[in-house]
């Protein structure tokens, strides 16, 4: 595959072999400019998971407030309470919202949104509650490590207290933002007021122990090098080893605009394809890579499933995060649009649900 006078030929036996990657072999990835290679490396690493099938949902975003009291350097979505176009849903507005878009099908609301300053812990439940009672059958992925630790704070519980009030509430697993980049000098200047990465993953365990299971990101294409990639990655490879409890991996490729880096061009076509590949690469113990297509577009995101990727996430109906940022992927697609948009890379699309249980063959 690799020939064996190429510089990631070494590399390139212990993918074959099913070895774990050091730091090192991280780095001289996270170096090499030979996208192929890369992505021939990491697709062979894919196949061995995963064969030709890549995974979808059907699902909607849900955002209940963009208000946030943190104001991350490099966030474009979260406002001050008083600024103009903030949002603060009520639990009854949240199941309007869940209702109007709601398609036979649905099985995950993917929830996320700002650490507001004047909401207090009860609202959270209510609004985990009106959406279960609503929508019994689907599946409530909700609250980053960044909330949970902010809810447990504001609720006077330890943070395995709050998990499981928020568990009795409704909740059935976590998504993974707030990771950032886990470098503390990078941190500091892109979310200088959000917890620490040894905080985030201390957070993640105990989610973990509580028997949830939660996916992981992170950003990339802003101010971070390379050598931080591979920081990122080890360390949740580590965790993993620990907890076990991560089941997905989104690179989120960064969008700068309305953001303090504004001036920054964000993450090129080549940079997010190798952010995929090594992923794969060095999460050996992670199953599954998402080509997040929101984040990455479409085009790419398409082709990011020959470097790796296994993943496209789901329909995504009503995304805000993104497009706040200047996303310009769409905020949905059909389930015959991302069918046909894995069967145009040549692979087959399986329908699953949040924990990975197919719902439909692949085809």
């Amino acid at each position: 595959m690799i020939p064996s006078s190429h510089p990631l030929a070494a590399i390139a036996r212990k993918v074959e072999a099913g070895e774990r990657l050091s730091v090192d072999d991280g780095l001289q990835l996270a170096a090499s400019h030979d996208l192929p290679a890369l992505g021939l490396l990491a697709h062979s690493a894919r196949e061995r998971l995963h064969g030709d099938k890549v995974y979808f949902n059907v699902n909607r975003h849900i955002n209940p407030t963009n208000v946030c009291y943190v104001g991350c350097e490099l966030c474009a979505y979260a406002d001050d309470p008083n600024a103009p176009g903030t949002w603060s849903y009520s639990p009854e507005e949240c199941v309007e919202m869940a209702r109007r878009d709601f398609i036979p099908g649905t099985t995950e609301f993917h929830m996320v949104g700002g650490l507001h300053p004047r909401w207090k812990f009860p609202v959270y439940i209510d609004i985990l509650k009106a959406l279960k009672s609503a929508f019994p059958e689907v599946h409530l992925k909700a609250f980053t490590m960044v909330e949970i630790d902010f809810l447990a704070k504001i609720g006077k519980l330890t943070v395995p207290e709050c998990i499981q009030t928020l568990r009795d509430a409704g909740l059935d697993s976590c998504p993974g933002g707030g990771a950032e980049i886990f470098d503390e000098t990078v941190r500091e200047a892109i979310a200088s007021k959000k917890m620490s990465s040894d905080r985030w993953l201390e957070v993640a365990a105990l989610v973990h122990e509580s028997g949830l299971k939660s996916n992981a990101t992170m950003l990339f294409g802003h101010i971070e090098e390379p050598r931080h990639w591979v920081d990122h990655l080890v360390r949740l490879r580590e965790q993993q080893d620990r907890s076990g409890g991560f089941q997905c991996f989104i690179p989120l490729a960064f969008h700068p605009k309305g953001t303090k880096f504004a001036h920054l061009p964000g993450p090129d076509m080549a940079t997010k394809l190798k952010v995929i590949a090594i992923s794969r690469l060095m999460l050996d113990n992670i199953p599954h890579v998402k080509a997040y297509w929101v984040m990455l577009g479409r085009e790419v995101a398409q082709v990011a499933l020959r470097f790796g990727a296994n993943d496209l996430d789901g329909t995504i109906s009503d995304e805000r995060v993104t497009h706040a940022a200047g996303g310009t992927a769409g905020k949905g697609m059909t389930v015959d649009d991302i069918q046909e948009f894995i069967r145009s890379a040549g692979l087959r699309p399986v329908l699953r649900d949040t924990l990975y249980n197919e719902l439909r063959p692949a085809s």
